[in-house]
């Protein structure tokens, strides 16, 4: 009526998908995320092996040790558990969801044995990665995070 109007913020509602320490990607021990030929991103030294949604969407990608998620204005992200973890086979890994699935941003993905895990790769860090940002833009908050956490990591259009 009066020419007013609201601001319009188009927040993505993102929760940390592993407890543990943020890094940034360029520190990763791995040249396809550290040169970010996956894309953009950041990593995390997970502090246990529960790994849940960072958003809501379709499961577009899975595997033992990775899930891809896209929301549904189009953004992609990747789940990527530890260094290496292909060659395991999936040994250490129970998946809680199959391709194709709707999550929510928060629902438990993997489970993960660490302790099965970690003395047989180079590395546990997991690559959060940006595959298809879409016109969005990420901004980290905290380095120290829990899981589910969703004000560690922002997510703006």
């Amino acid at each position: 009526m009066f020419g007013f109007k609201k601001k319009k913020t188009n927040n993505l509602e993102f929760v940390v998908p592993v407890s543990g320490t943020i890094v940034d990607l360029e520190q990763v021990n791995d040249p396809v995320f550290s040169q970010k030929l996956m894309g953009d991103g950041f990593a995390i030294e997970p502090t246990n092996g529960e790994i849940y949604a960072p958003v809501s969407g379709e499961v577009i990608s899975l595997f033992p040790h990775a899930a891809g998620i896209k929301t549904d204005d189009g953004m992609e992200i990747l789940v990527h558990f530890g260094i290496d973890t292909v060659k395991l086979n999936g040994e250490g890994f129970t998946s809680h969801i199959n391709q194709g699935d709707s999550v929510n941003a928060g629902d438990l993905i993997i489970s993960v044995d660490v302790d099965a895990v970690k003395d047989q790769v180079p590395a546990i860090t997991t690559p959060v990665i940006f595959t298809n940002i879409n016109g969005h833009t990420f901004a980290i908050n905290n380095r120290d995070v829990e899981a589910k956490d969703n004000t560690a990591v922002t997510i703006n259009e």
